[in-house]
Formats: structure tokens, sequence, C-alpha cells
């Protein structure tokens, strides 16, 4: 896996003997992987990048209102009303 946080990986059995320096790592470094039977499982992250992540990035309507558009064409078929009975 290729990916930029699995440079700083603990196995689960060192994150658990080692937690102070896996701490201090973190604050150090950034990010840390936790990996458990080899597949990266949870990661540990500074609290300033925690709340970072954390912030509201913006409101669903700027969202949408963001959005590319995109031309639809919705047509009505030309059958008639189904009948239904409540």
């Amino acid at each position: 896996m290729a990916d930029i946080y699995m440079n700083n990986s603990w196995s689960l059995q060192d994150a658990k003997a080692k937690f102070s320096e896996l701490v201090n790592s973190c604050v150090a470094e950034g990010v840390q992987t936790v990996t458990k039977h080899g597949k990266p499982t949870v990661v540990v992250l500074p609290w300033d990048t925690y709340q970072n992540l954390k912030k509201r990035k913006g409101s669903v309507r700027a969202f949408l209102t963001g959005a590319p558009r995109a031309a639809l064409d919705i047509a009505r078929s030309g059958e008639s009303e189904r009948e239904l009975n409540l």
C-alpha cells in the first residue's frame, strides 16, 4: 500500500508497549499508523490536525450550488396514468 502515513507505522504490539513513544512521535512527526496483522487499522494524529479535520468546510447549500451543472433531458412517457386502489 503506497500511503504517505505508512512511513510512520507501528504494529499494535509495539504501539501498546511504547505508547508514550508513539504519542511523542505523533506530536513531533505527525500522523502515526497502527497496524494489526500487517494491515493499517487506526491512526493517531496530533490534536491540531484533528481539530482541522473536524471543522465544517461549508454548508450543504454551498456544496450543491457550487456543483457542476449538467443538462438533463427529462421527458414524460406517453403512457397514461396508473390507477391506484387505496
